[in-house]
């Protein structure tokens, strides 16, 4: 079995939506052969709370306007480091980049398809990684700033 065409169609207007949002490497699996409740998830990081808030916003608001979909049920608001969205036909993980890394969802569903995204949310593969390599550096300036 592998994802119908409307959770294709919904993984590719959430991945745009999170690009637009600017999200970190987004990222959509089929897993409908592993699973019977949903056949894709997509995931995708920020590197505070409000831009998860923000992405999770953007998203919904799009599928909403765009093809008439409403979650059926939203959980993790109230920290906002990690946001889920449930579709049915489609699962979305709004992760803060910390989180994302802790849980590593990639390593569970690696086995599954990977599935093709709009070339906006495919260039945002690398972003936490260089986000956080600037913050490193922003720190060690201010680091050194503070000992003169």
């Amino acid at each position: 079995m592998t994802a119908t065409d409307r959770s294709i169609d919904l993984i590719n207007l959430a991945a745009q939506a999170a690009a637009d949002k600017l999200a970190h490497d987004i990222i959509a699996y089929d897993v409908s052969d592993v699973l019977s409740i949903t056949d894709a998830f997509l995931l995708a990081s920020a590197p505070n709370d409000r831009q998860v808030k923000s992405i999770v916003d953007e998203i919904e608001e799009r599928l909403q306007k765009e093809l008439g979909v409403k979650p059926v049920r939203r959980e993790g608001d109230r920290d906002a480091r990690w946001i889920l969205l449930d579709y049915v036909d489609i699962v979305v993980h709004v992760q803060h980049s910390e989180e994302r890394v802790f849980y590593a969802l990639e390593r569970l569903w690696k086995d599954c398809p990977e599935l093709a995204l709009p070339a906006d949310a495919l260039a945002t593969r690398g972003k936490a990684q260089e986000h956080a390599k600037l913050q490193a550096e922003e720190d060690e300036t201010a680091g050194y700033e503070e000992l003169r």
